[in-house]
């Protein structure tokens, strides 16, 4: 049976006055931010006491062979690690989220766009391009301090995305664009929240409260945009859309065990341990258990959408053991 399409004009009024970033123009980073995210003059004096990147992200720190090489080779690491998280920013934010906002702003969804939607994505798509300026001036900064020249052009993740969408058929391909532009937002906003908690280099610190900021807001507007497009797709798409929503989330928590070699390596990090590291992180079981901590957003919005009302995809994540029953 084919799900009823509902037209536009068929919704209540309160649908397309959702659709909007609040008050943009006083609250948005790009429009507000006095912050030049310069390294502060006593970057050494604050490396005392904080760190370029939350230790809780970065277990393997705790590792036996890494704590016994001393803070400045757990400063290089972290240094690496926030880099490596900053140059991932840039891309992400210009090559996926931007396409995804495109998919919006130019009706490639092939449904009515209500006005607010567009203007609010048009601010959205603003937002991405400043976070991309800030992300890359801070980690050439930071590049420069350690000599890190370690800087893949295309991180593990964003080729993995861009091979699930080159897979797609053209028929679909707006839509999931749009829907890796979903988990995305509703993702970031929760990681950068987390990170936020600690204490950190203070341009660092000050650069992440403002792309959170804004994060919060772009995750609720792409929540309530799935939310409308949910209600316009066919049986045809909305199972098309579950399973690749499976496949994205799953993307986005694994490790680039690669560069992670690599980095550590570069450390003096030895072969034993290493091979550890990566043996703990890479496992099934580890990165099952981040995508359920770190995709509580999406999976909510998922829910207040009435995804999960289809059995169907209430089973499909049940036995990807993303949900419980």
């Amino acid at each position: 049976m084919t799900a009823a399409i509902i037209a536009p004009s068929d919704r209540p009024v309160s649908w397309s006055l959702r659709f909007t970033l609040g008050d943009w123009n006083t609250r948005a980073s790009v429009r507000t931010s006095e912050h030049d995210y310069l390294l502060p003059p006593d970057l050494e004096q604050q490396l005392e006491t904080r760190h370029w990147f939350p230790p809780g992200f970065l277990a393997y720190l705790n590792h036996p062979a890494i704590e016994a090489l001393g803070k400045t080779v757990i400063h290089r690491l972290s240094a690496n690690h926030l880099v490596y998280f900053l140059d991932y920013t840039t891309v992400l934010e210009h090559r996926i989220v931007n396409r995804a906002v495109e998919t919006i702003i130019h009706g490639e969804l092939k449904v009515n766009i209500p006005p607010r939607m567009k203007t609010a994505a048009l601010q959205l798509y603003t937002d991405e391009g400043y976070h991309a300026l800030f992300s890359n001036s801070l980690a050439e900064q930071i590049a420069g301090v350690y000599g890190i020249s370690l800087r893949p052009v295309m991180p593990h993740r964003i080729t993995r995305l861009n091979t699930l969408l080159e897979r797609t058929p053209d028929k679909h391909r707006a839509l999931a664009w749009f829907l890796v532009g979903f988990v995305s937002e509703t993702i970031i906003a929760k990681e950068l929240l987390d990170v936020c908690r600690d204490d950190l280099v203070s341009s660092v610190q000050a650069m992440l409260r403002e792309h959170l900021a804004d994060e919060a807001r772009h995750s609720r507007y792409f929540s309530e945009v799935f939310h409308y497009l949910w209600l316009t797709m066919n049986s045809r798409q909305r199972t098309f859309a579950a399973r690749l929503l499976l496949d994205i989330i799953r993307i986005f928590f694994e490790v680039d065990e690669r560069w992670l070699r690599e980095s550590l390596y570069g450390a003096g990090i030895g072969e034993t341990a290493v091979t550890e590291v990566l043996g703990e992180l890479t496992s099934p079981q580890a990165t099952l258990l981040r995508a359920r901590s770190g995709a509580g957003a999406t999976l909510q919005a998922l829910k207040k959408a009435g995804f999960f009302d289809l059995p169907y995809n209430q089973q499909l994540f049940m036995k990807a053991g993303l949900i419980d029953g």
